[in-house]
Protein backbone atom coordinates (compact mmCIF):
# COMPACT_ATOMS: atom_id res chain seq x y z
CA UNK A 1 0.00 0.00 0.00
CA UNK A 2 2.84 2.37 0.84
CA UNK A 3 4.56 1.49 -2.44
CA UNK A 4 1.41 2.38 -4.43
CA UNK A 5 1.07 5.71 -2.61
CA UNK A 6 4.70 6.58 -3.37
CA UNK A 7 4.21 5.64 -7.01
CA UNK A 8 1.18 7.94 -7.21
CA UNK A 9 3.22 10.78 -5.73
CA UNK A 10 6.11 10.12 -8.13
CA UNK A 11 3.74 10.23 -11.12
CA UNK A 12 1.83 13.29 -9.94
CA UNK A 13 5.02 15.27 -9.39
CA UNK A 14 5.89 14.84 -13.07
CA UNK A 15 2.83 16.88 -14.04
CA UNK A 16 3.84 19.58 -11.55
CA UNK A 17 7.40 19.97 -12.88
CA UNK A 18 7.29 18.94 -16.55
CA UNK A 19 4.90 20.82 -18.85
CA UNK A 20 5.53 18.21 -21.58
CA UNK A 21 3.70 15.50 -19.60
CA UNK A 22 0.24 14.86 -21.04
CA UNK A 23 -1.31 11.85 -19.32
CA UNK A 24 -0.63 9.21 -16.68
CA UNK A 25 -0.12 6.35 -19.13
CA UNK A 26 2.52 8.31 -21.05
CA UNK A 27 4.39 9.11 -17.82
CA UNK A 28 4.33 5.51 -16.59
CA UNK A 29 5.46 4.06 -19.91
CA UNK A 30 7.96 6.61 -21.22
CA UNK A 31 9.57 8.52 -18.34
CA UNK A 32 12.92 6.93 -17.36
CA UNK A 33 13.09 9.06 -14.22
CA UNK A 34 9.91 7.42 -12.94
CA UNK A 35 11.20 3.96 -13.88
CA UNK A 36 14.50 4.61 -12.09
CA UNK A 37 12.87 5.73 -8.85
CA UNK A 38 10.50 2.72 -8.86
CA UNK A 39 13.44 0.36 -9.32
CA UNK A 40 15.35 2.20 -6.62
CA UNK A 41 12.60 2.01 -4.04
CA UNK A 42 12.48 -1.75 -4.52
CA UNK A 43 16.27 -2.11 -4.48
CA UNK A 44 16.59 0.12 -1.40
CA UNK A 45 14.04 -1.95 0.51
CA UNK A 46 16.05 -5.09 -0.29
CA UNK A 47 19.30 -3.34 0.65
CA UNK A 48 17.93 -2.46 4.09
CA UNK A 49 16.99 -6.12 4.58
CA UNK A 50 20.56 -7.11 3.68
CA UNK A 51 19.72 -8.68 0.33
CA UNK A 52 22.66 -6.76 -1.08
CA UNK A 53 23.32 -8.92 -4.12
CA UNK A 54 19.72 -8.84 -5.33
CA UNK A 55 19.52 -5.09 -4.63
CA UNK A 56 22.63 -4.45 -6.71
CA UNK A 57 21.25 -6.59 -9.55
CA UNK A 58 18.03 -4.56 -9.64
CA UNK A 59 20.06 -1.32 -9.59
CA UNK A 60 22.21 -2.59 -12.48
CA UNK A 61 19.08 -3.55 -14.44
CA UNK A 62 17.66 -0.08 -13.81
CA UNK A 63 20.85 1.53 -15.09
CA UNK A 64 20.75 -0.63 -18.23
CA UNK A 65 17.13 0.31 -18.96
CA UNK A 66 17.13 3.99 -17.97
CA UNK A 67 20.70 5.30 -18.15
CA UNK A 68 20.34 6.41 -14.53
CA UNK A 69 22.60 4.90 -11.87
CA UNK A 70 21.36 4.98 -8.28
CA UNK A 71 23.12 2.90 -5.66
CA UNK A 72 20.55 0.90 -3.66
CA UNK A 73 22.06 2.21 -0.43
CA UNK A 74 21.17 5.83 -1.25
CA UNK A 75 18.27 7.37 0.64
CA UNK A 76 15.73 9.29 -1.45
CA UNK A 77 12.78 11.17 0.01
CA UNK A 78 9.27 11.64 -1.30
CA UNK A 79 8.18 13.32 -4.55
CA UNK A 80 11.62 12.99 -6.13
CA UNK A 81 11.83 13.89 -9.83
CA UNK A 82 14.57 13.18 -12.37
CA UNK A 83 13.95 15.09 -15.61
CA UNK A 84 15.35 13.39 -18.75
CA UNK A 85 17.76 11.52 -16.49
CA UNK A 86 20.45 10.21 -18.82
CA UNK A 87 23.82 10.14 -17.06
CA UNK A 88 22.55 10.78 -13.51
CA UNK A 89 24.72 9.09 -10.87
CA UNK A 90 23.79 8.91 -7.17
CA UNK A 91 26.30 7.32 -4.79
CA UNK A 92 25.79 4.86 -1.96
CA UNK A 93 25.76 7.24 1.00
CA UNK A 94 23.90 10.07 -0.74
CA UNK A 95 20.79 11.37 1.02
CA UNK A 96 18.08 13.32 -0.78
CA UNK A 97 15.23 15.11 0.97
CA UNK A 98 11.64 15.59 -0.13
CA UNK A 99 10.53 17.45 -3.29
CA UNK A 100 13.96 17.50 -4.95
CA UNK A 101 14.58 17.71 -8.69
CA UNK A 102 17.62 16.53 -10.65
CA UNK A 103 18.25 17.11 -14.34
CA UNK A 104 20.31 14.96 -16.69
CA UNK A 105 24.03 14.50 -16.17
CA UNK A 106 23.94 15.24 -12.42
CA UNK A 107 26.44 13.45 -10.18
CA UNK A 108 26.14 13.09 -6.41
CA UNK A 109 29.58 11.59 -5.95
CA UNK A 110 32.36 11.01 -3.47
CA UNK A 111 35.89 12.32 -3.20
CA UNK A 112 37.51 9.49 -1.23
CA UNK A 113 37.91 5.73 -1.28
CA UNK A 114 37.41 5.49 2.47
CA UNK A 115 34.28 3.81 3.80
CA UNK A 116 31.62 5.79 5.64
CA UNK A 117 29.72 8.90 4.66
CA UNK A 118 31.33 10.13 1.45
CA UNK A 119 28.45 11.42 -0.69
CA UNK A 120 26.34 14.61 -0.48
CA UNK A 121 23.17 15.27 1.48
CA UNK A 122 20.48 17.36 -0.22
CA UNK A 123 17.86 19.11 1.89
CA UNK A 124 14.22 19.52 0.92
CA UNK A 125 13.12 21.27 -2.28
CA UNK A 126 16.58 21.36 -3.86
CA UNK A 127 16.96 21.74 -7.64
CA UNK A 128 20.17 20.60 -9.34
CA UNK A 129 20.73 21.75 -12.92
CA UNK A 130 21.94 19.66 -15.84
CA UNK A 131 25.53 18.47 -15.65
CA UNK A 132 26.14 19.70 -12.10
CA UNK A 133 28.50 17.77 -9.83
CA UNK A 134 28.08 17.75 -6.05
CA UNK A 135 31.01 15.92 -4.51
CA UNK A 136 31.92 14.78 -1.03
CA UNK A 137 30.05 14.46 2.30
CA UNK A 138 28.69 18.00 2.14
CA UNK A 139 25.20 19.33 2.79
CA UNK A 140 23.11 21.40 0.40
CA UNK A 141 20.54 23.35 2.41
CA UNK A 142 16.78 23.43 1.89
CA UNK A 143 15.39 25.36 -1.10
CA UNK A 144 18.81 25.76 -2.71
CA UNK A 145 19.48 25.87 -6.44
CA UNK A 146 22.59 24.43 -8.10
CA UNK A 147 23.27 25.85 -11.55
CA UNK A 148 23.97 23.76 -14.62
CA UNK A 149 27.54 22.36 -14.85
CA UNK A 150 28.46 23.74 -11.42
CA UNK A 151 30.98 21.75 -9.37
CA UNK A 152 30.10 21.98 -5.68
CA UNK A 153 32.62 20.77 -3.09
CA UNK A 154 31.69 22.97 -0.11
CA UNK A 155 28.67 23.31 2.14
CA UNK A 156 25.75 25.23 0.66
CA UNK A 157 23.45 27.20 3.01
CA UNK A 158 19.68 27.09 2.76
CA UNK A 159 17.91 29.28 0.17
CA UNK A 160 21.11 29.74 -1.83
CA UNK A 161 21.92 29.76 -5.54
CA UNK A 162 25.27 28.25 -6.58
CA UNK A 163 27.01 28.53 -9.94
CA UNK A 164 30.47 28.07 -11.42
CA UNK A 165 33.55 25.87 -11.11
CA UNK A 166 34.24 25.61 -8.26
CA UNK A 167 30.71 26.39 -7.13
CA UNK A 168 30.16 29.71 -5.39
CA UNK A 169 27.08 31.19 -3.80
CA UNK A 170 25.81 34.11 -5.87
CA UNK A 171 22.56 34.70 -4.06
CA UNK A 172 20.93 33.81 -0.78
CA UNK A 173 17.37 34.90 -0.08
CA UNK A 174 16.97 37.17 2.94
CA UNK A 175 20.70 37.41 3.69
CA UNK A 176 21.69 40.98 4.49
CA UNK A 177 25.18 41.84 5.64
CA UNK A 178 26.18 44.41 8.30
CA UNK A 179 26.37 47.20 5.70
CA UNK A 180 22.66 46.86 5.09
CA UNK A 181 22.50 45.39 1.58
CA UNK A 182 22.13 41.95 0.09
CA UNK A 183 25.69 40.78 -0.32
CA UNK A 184 24.74 37.77 -2.41
CA UNK A 185 22.62 39.84 -4.77
CA UNK A 186 25.49 42.29 -5.13
CA UNK A 187 27.87 39.42 -5.94
CA UNK A 188 25.46 38.15 -8.56
CA UNK A 189 25.57 41.53 -10.29
CA UNK A 190 29.38 41.68 -10.45
CA UNK A 191 30.55 41.86 -14.10
CA UNK A 192 31.95 38.75 -15.69
CA UNK A 193 35.43 39.43 -17.19
CA UNK A 194 34.71 37.49 -20.39
CA UNK A 195 31.39 39.24 -20.87
CA UNK A 196 33.11 42.57 -20.20
CA UNK A 197 35.74 41.81 -22.84
CA UNK A 198 33.07 41.01 -25.42
CA UNK A 199 31.22 44.22 -24.53
CA UNK A 200 34.44 46.17 -25.06
CA UNK A 201 34.96 44.57 -28.47
CA UNK A 202 31.43 45.50 -29.51
CA UNK A 203 31.87 49.04 -28.21
CA UNK A 204 35.13 49.28 -30.15
CA UNK A 205 33.43 48.16 -33.36
CA UNK A 206 30.65 50.71 -32.94
CA UNK A 207 33.23 53.41 -32.21
CA UNK A 208 35.15 52.52 -35.37
CA UNK A 209 31.96 52.66 -37.43
CA UNK A 210 31.27 56.15 -36.08
CA UNK A 211 34.85 57.26 -36.81
CA UNK A 212 34.73 55.89 -40.36
CA UNK A 213 31.43 57.64 -40.99
CA UNK A 214 32.85 60.91 -39.59
CA UNK A 215 35.96 60.65 -41.81
CA UNK A 216 33.83 59.96 -44.90
CA UNK A 217 31.70 63.02 -44.18
CA UNK A 218 34.81 65.14 -43.58
CA UNK A 219 36.49 63.98 -46.80
CA UNK A 220 33.33 64.74 -48.73
CA UNK A 221 33.29 68.20 -47.17
CA UNK A 222 36.96 68.78 -48.10
CA UNK A 223 36.34 67.76 -51.71
CA UNK A 224 33.34 70.05 -52.00
CA UNK A 225 34.41 73.27 -50.26
CA UNK A 226 38.15 72.85 -49.70
CA UNK A 227 37.87 72.76 -45.91
CA UNK A 228 40.96 71.72 -43.89
CA UNK A 229 41.45 68.00 -43.31
CA UNK A 230 40.02 66.71 -40.00
CA UNK A 231 42.21 65.73 -37.08
CA UNK A 232 42.85 62.03 -36.45
CA UNK A 233 40.31 60.50 -34.06
CA UNK A 234 41.38 59.56 -30.57
CA UNK A 235 42.08 55.84 -30.06
CA UNK A 236 39.38 53.81 -28.32
CA UNK A 237 40.24 52.49 -24.86
CA UNK A 238 38.23 50.00 -22.87
CA UNK A 239 39.68 49.39 -19.40
CA UNK A 240 39.22 45.76 -18.35
CA UNK A 241 41.16 46.13 -15.10
CA UNK A 242 41.64 48.81 -12.51
CA UNK A 243 45.44 48.51 -12.56
CA UNK A 244 47.37 50.36 -15.32
CA UNK A 245 48.99 48.16 -17.93
CA UNK A 246 52.66 48.40 -18.89
CA UNK A 247 53.65 49.33 -22.41
CA UNK A 248 56.68 47.51 -23.76
CA UNK A 249 58.58 49.50 -26.34
CA UNK A 250 60.24 47.50 -29.09
CA UNK A 251 63.62 48.26 -30.59
CA UNK A 252 64.07 49.22 -34.21
CA UNK A 253 65.77 46.63 -36.35
CA UNK A 254 69.41 47.42 -37.19
CA UNK A 255 69.88 50.08 -34.49
CA UNK A 256 71.46 49.96 -31.03
CA UNK A 257 70.02 51.58 -27.92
Amino acid sequence: MRFIKQLQEDVNVVFERDPAARNVLEVILTYPGVHAIVFHRLAHALWLRRFHGLARFIAALSRFLTGIEIHPGAYIGRRFFIDHGMGVVIGETAQIGNDCTLYHGVTLGGTTWQKGKRHPTLGNNVIVGAGAKILGPITVGDNSRIGSNAVVVKEVPADATVIGIPGRVVRREGRVNRLGFDAYAATEQMPDPVARAIECMLDHMHKQDEQIEALQNALTSVAQVGAPAPAAPEPFACPLEDEPTETVRGEKMGTNT
